[in-house]
């Protein structure tokens, strides 16, 4: 089955600091806090993360070698709950260092890789906007009374920033 899906131009701007793109000090306590409270679930968090991913885009499944051809039901995959938690940390991760850091920071190394595997499977913008989706409704659902428009726009931007820094990488591994 092929997917033909219309990309934009690359528009990363790595090079943009954080504070230049506005980053507060309030969506970071706010990205703290709610992560401070996630963090103890993140293996359910994870896999609940792609379950949607896969329920709003189920093509996106293919992008994964591990479940291109499998039969077996997400849930009860033996590699989708480790990799789902492993990219559910790693994100939130991020997103709660941004501003002491000021700039997105995931091992240079990692960021490369992540870049390179993400070009490599023809990961679209399209694929971004699904995730960034089902990322901030998990998160909603994960911790409803700390919930608000505030939280939303913090979550937002610290996605949309690593998101500007993975493309700045999809390139082929060299």
């Amino acid at each position: 089955m092929n997917h033909t899906i219309k990309t934009l131009p690359n528009q990363a701007t790595n090079n943009m600091s954080t504070l230049e793109r506005g980053f507060t000090e309030e969506q970071e306590a706010l990205v703290v806090k709610s992560w401070n409270v996630m963090k103890k679930n993140s293996g359910e968090l994870g896999l609940k993360f792609f379950l949607k991913i896969f329920e709003i885009a189920p093509s996106a499944q293919q992008l994964f070698s591990f479940l291109k051809d499998s039969t077996v039901p997400l849930e009860k995959n033996p590699k989708l709950k480790p990799h789902a938690m492993s990219v559910f940390v790693m994100t939130c991760d991020s997103a709660v260092q941004l501003r002491k850091a000021g700039k997105v920071t995931v091992r240079e190394s990692n960021l490369k890789k992540l870049g390179a595997t993400h070009f490599k499977a023809g990961v679209a913008n399209e694929h971004y906007e699904v995730t960034k989706f089902a990322l901030l409704d998990t998160i909603k659902e994960a911790v409803p009374d700390m919930w608000s428009p505030e939280m939303k726009n913090a979550w937002g931007e610290a996605y949309d920033q690593l998101v500007e820094a993975i493309k700045s990488e999809m390139k082929p591994s060299s």
